[in-house]
């Protein structure tokens, strides 16, 4: 099928879509995705392996525009967590899961169990 990405035609197929994102591992999605096989890519990085071009030079919209037609699922927003998740509210501070300081998530001194 006939796909126009960033002002250039493009022959895409189902197959060959599948083919050339076997073995790629998605990047993490913080916007538009497409589901390719049982994988969730981004977007962008779809249409970057896709047409070997800059992502900076065509949009999301136009690639999950060209996937949707040769019928992959699009999604418009990153899966949210599950309500009732469990948050760590001190991930990336370098602090132990069961103990925070105040001072690390407050600004105040002092110790906190969590």
């Amino acid at each position: 099928m006939r796909c126009v990405i960033a002002r250039y035609p493009f022959e895409l197929t189902r197959t060959g879509v599948l083919d050339s994102m076997k073995g790629v591992k998605p990047e993490p999605v913080t916007g538009a995705s497409v589901t390719i096989g049982r994988r969730r890519y981004p977007a962008k990085q779809v249409g970057r392996i896709l047409t070997r071009q800059d992502p900076r030079d065509f949009t999301a919209g136009e690639v999950t525009r060209a996937m949707t037609r040769l019928g992959f699922t699009c999604h418009d927003q990153p899966a949210a967590a599950p309500v009732g998740a469990p948050v760590d509210l001190g991930a990336g501070l370098g602090v132990p899961g069961a103990l925070r300081t105040a001072s690390a998530l407050l600004g105040g001194p002092g110790p906190v169990a969590v």
